[in-house]
């Protein structure tokens, strides 16, 4: 755009026709000629579909509750790995068996702790008939009592250290009524799902609770977008995320007000439920945000179009005389667009460039 001297857009803007302030917006007089030499550039307004936002960056993450980490209950080696990942899996299935000598231990424990619960119950309901008939003092009936409780609950915190180790109650059943001694651990899936990463190897040793394998359930999924912070104001829960690549689409569930220092973005969390089977964990994409406002009464311009005055908004419409300021609403603005609603009809052209001197010529009829 050529440099225009002070002096002579002055003395073109004494040059126009402008008619006197009313509460109304005033007509802004401006020929074609006028127009060329203060560098005005108009360009037509275009109707906004229903998603109107510039693309945003995201990633796709499984959302909380969704995704489980199976760990070793139990110090052991691992002899048998069942799965991989991308794998799907059911709740229940086995996915690694781990062989623990340690495990042996702790069901030796738990039959000592049985048997002297056992004897201790013998003890105790014998003491109890004695104590009836008046044979024993009573001391002596609540000391085998008391005897009796301790052991039983110390028999609870073996039968509870197995099940932390990972023995299911069937197995813990047939230790108590066979003797029957398992020398390893079968690890199974918490819930349905996919096999996302696969932790150890066969032959491995592992400590208890180290990780084995991770498994997510793929729908829906989340998108975390990094959206500018200047959207804040037009972004809502509830508003409709397309990610056109993929055509999946979701709604947005949450609005993470902690701003990024670094880029100045904030997060929104969007629920991807429709053909969130064509994304992964990890994965980054471009989503677009519907705006709250239905898609009749906006249109998308050049950011430059729009002009504040005072708390409000315009944009300059070309007519027959020149240009007509008129009052609209901002949806959003990023990138180098706008997403605006008025009263247009789709047709109306609007200054984008040389705004500052149409905007001069309007301030001269009393607009502000």
């Amino acid at each position: 755009m050529k440099h225009i001297q002070i002096s002579h857009i002055m003395a073109l803007l004494g040059l126009l026709a402008l008619p006197a302030w009313s509460a109304e917006p005033a007509q802004i007089a401006m020929t074609p000629r006028q127009q060329q030499s203060l560098g005005v550039v108009v360009a037509p307004v275009a109707a906004a579909s229903a998603l109107t936002s510039n693309r945003l960056p995201g990633e796709i993450t499984v959302p909380v509750g969704q995704e489980r980490v199976v760990s070793a209950a139990q110090s052991g080696l691992i002899d048998a790995l069942f799965v991989a990942a991308g794998q799907n899996v059911k709740k229940g299935q086995a996915v690694a068996h781990i062989s623990s000598p340690e495990l042996v231990g702790l069901q030796r424990e738990y039959l000592q702790a049985l048997t002297q619960s056992r004897l201790a119950k013998n003890t105790l309901d014998r003491d109890a008939e004695l104590f009836r008939d008046g044979i024993i003092a009573e001391r002596r009936y609540l000391t085998t009592k008391s005897s009796h409780e301790e052991l039983s609950a110390l028999l609870m915190q073996r039968r509870q250290s197995l099940r932390l180790a990972g023995m299911g109650d069937a197995a813990i059943a047939r230790l108590e009524t066979r003797g029957e001694y398992s020398s390893g651990l079968t690890i199974t899936a918490p819930i349905d799902g996919q096999v996302l990463e696969q932790m150890v190897t066969t032959g491995q040793r592992v400590d208890p609770a180290m990780p084995l394998v991770r498994i997510g359930r793929l729908t829906p999924l989340w998108l975390e977008i990094h959206a500018p912070v200047e959207s804040l104001g037009s972004v809502a829960n509830g508003m409709a995320v397309r990610i056109p690549k993929y055509d999946a689409e979701g709604r947005i569930i949450a609005i993470i007000r902690n701003i990024n220092k670094n880029d100045q973005t904030m997060h929104v969390r969007a629920e991807i439920s429709r053909n969130a089977d064509r994304l992964s964990p990890g994965q980054f994409v471009e989503a677009e945000i519907a705006s709250q406002a239905s898609a009749g009464n906006q249109f998308s311009v050049p950011k430059s179009a729009v002009v504040r005055n005072g708390r409000d908004s315009y944009v300059f419409v070309l007519n027959e005389k020149g240009f007509m300021p008129v009052k609209v609403g901002v949806a959003s603005e990023q990138a180098d667009r706008a997403i605006i609603s008025g009263a247009f009809s789709g047709n109306e052209r609007v200054a984008v460039s040389g705004t500052v001197a149409i905007k001069a010529a309007w301030v001269g009829t009393g607009a502000e």
